[in-house]
């Protein structure tokens, strides 16, 4: 079969992939194709359509800053909104036509001879000088390895793959887990189910939610005046950032805490349940969380709060670590997702053939979360050591687009061009994270999250604020990298210098 050869492969059609298309696409790079291995595009808004799905980050911010949209009908828009949103922006700025839909890549490797990435995918060979990875950390379930599960006689899927044919009506349903996409579906199938077991191996902090409808006239000022827009945009990172200071103070988290404790008095009445629901760590140590519905759906009488986590599965019945038990014609796992162990990491390799997941062997490093050394021309979207506890991946993708951009474009400048990421800049950036996060409540909030790899190293948090991160990572610098161009005769090495400085050698 012959090989589809691009400038830039991006893959992953979700809110990624669709940025980085649309973001090179105007700075003049249309030789671009996107690879989505789906039939449609949305990436984990396409994925999550379990019941209440919807983003915990306010709409205003949960959406591109160069696509505004006036139209969300809710504070924290839903699932199919978001959806419709993703699929509406990549038609208005024209990169529909470069999706490729049904193309899964299951190996894409360096070729150091030819300066180019050689894909391998579900629909023959692509080759490109330019990779870009946008397939995200909330992609593929985590479901854990139960001994018993493989002869479970019911119905068994995770929220991200929600069954809709299954009829929960009037079932004995065990929901395993109770991170962020529980809260939301829990409270949604409490009214319908015959019995619900929610297995909780650790209590969350659970903040009110200020949720509420968008009135159409507050639609219309908001699309008649896009400055109306911006300035809520603004008043609403402002609010989230004041959350964030906490992230990097934890004891002003112990005060907000006060809230959530508040917020569980209030819906909860009975003792034993409130505290079997009472965390034990810091509020933020966690992934944040927010419903109005969560805690009083548990206080059903049909609803039994196991708070241990599952030991085994035998026949029908979940045995919990605790001793306790539950048969059940159904199991539900809201268990989140291979967050740290991306599937692209074993797919994607050097020059010599190892792959990322031999470079970091369980702890996953990149240079501004967004390029690794030893591996030329790749961009990894929403990369390790990037994520925050409180505000909207956008932000932190569009920092992100705005290096690659500046990346792209200057490799694409020379013909055969090859830009890496030197070791000692890769180095440095991860030093300085890894020592600013002890003084984080990721690190000293007294809990274990997703936030820690295999190795016990926090390799997803970002320890500064999000300003910093709009600059520091958006910021594209010549200097730590090493931009070889063979075609041309030449390379062009550029090296730091004290102060910041940077000088180019050109060699024969």
């Amino acid at each position: 079969m012959e090989q589809c050869h691009f400038a830039v492969l991006v893959v992953g059609a979700g809110a990624s992939g669709l940025g980085a298309a649309i973001r090179l696409g105007q700075a003049g790079v249309d030789d671009l194709a996107v690879l989505e291995k789906a039939g449609s595009l949305g990436g984990t808004w396409r994925d999550n359509t379990y019941p209440g799905c919807a983003c915990d980050v306010p709409s205003a911010l949960y959406s591109y800053s160069f696509a505004p949209n006036p139209e969300w009908t809710r504070a924290f828009a839903g699932q199919a909104e978001i959806r419709a949103y993703l699929a509406d922006t990549a038609s208005r700025f024209g990169v529909t036509s470069k999706i490729r839909y049904g193309v899964e890549v299951t190996r894409a490797q360096w070729n150091p001879r030819e300066s180019i990435w050689e894909l391998e995918t579900t629909r023959g060979p692509y080759s490109a000088r330019v990779l870009v990875a946008g397939t995200g950390p909330w992609h593929e379930p985590l479901i854990p390895d139960l001994p018993g599960l493989g002869d479970f006689p019911g119905e068994v899927f995770h929220s991200a793959r929600w069954n809709h044919d299954y009829d929960l009506s009037g079932k004995r349903v065990a929901v395993i887990g109770t991170g962020a996409s529980a809260v939301q579906f829990v409270p949604r199938i409490v009214p319908s189910v015959g019995r619900l077991h929610l297995f909780q191996r650790t209590a969350q902090w659970v903040l009110p939610k200020p949720d509420h409808h968008v009135p159409g006239v507050e639609r219309f000022l908001l699309r008649r005046f896009p400055a109306l827009q911006r300035a809520l945009r603004s008043a609403e990172y402002g609010a989230m950032e004041t959350l964030g200071f906490g992230f990097r103070h934890p004891w002003l988290l112990r005060q907000v805490q006060k809230i959530g404790l508040a917020h569980l008095r209030l819906a909860v009445r009975d003792p034993a349940l409130r505290r079997a629901l009472t965390p034990d760590y810091t509020l933020g140590c966690k992934r944040l969380l927010m419903s109005n519905t969560y805690y009083r759906s548990l206080t059903q009488s049909h609803v039994d709060v196991h708070a241990t986590a599952v030991r085994s599965v035998s026949g029908s019945r979940v045995l919990g670590a605790d001793g306790s038990s539950a048969d059940v014609d159904a199991i539900i796992f809201g268990t989140g997702f291979h967050i740290l162990d991306m599937p692209v990491s074993s797919r994607v390799f050097d020059g010599d053939g190892r792959s990322l997941d031999d470079h970091w062997k369980g702890s996953p490093q990149a240079y501004a979360g967004t390029t690794v050394a030893g591996f030329p021309n790749l961009f990894l979207l929403l990369g390790p050591s990037l994520g925050t506890g409180h505000s909207s991946a956008f932000m932190i993708l569009e920092a992100q687009l705005r290096h690659t951009v500046s990346a792209v474009t200057r490799t694409l400048s020379a013909e055969g061009a090859v830009l890496s990421v030197r070791p000692e800049a890769q180095e440095a950036f991860n030093a300085e994270v890894q020592a600013a996060l002890p003084g984080t409540v990721y690190q000293s909030g007294g809990c274990s999250s997703y936030y820690t790899d295999v190795n016990g190293r926090n390799s997803f948090s970002w320890p500064f604020s999000t300003g910093r991160l709009r600059s520091q990572v958006g910021a594209f610098d010549e200097a730590d990298y090493e931009v070889v161009s063979e075609k041309q005769g030449w390379n062009t090495v550029s090296h730091s210098q004290p102060g910041g400085q940077s000088h180019s050698q050109h060699r024969p």
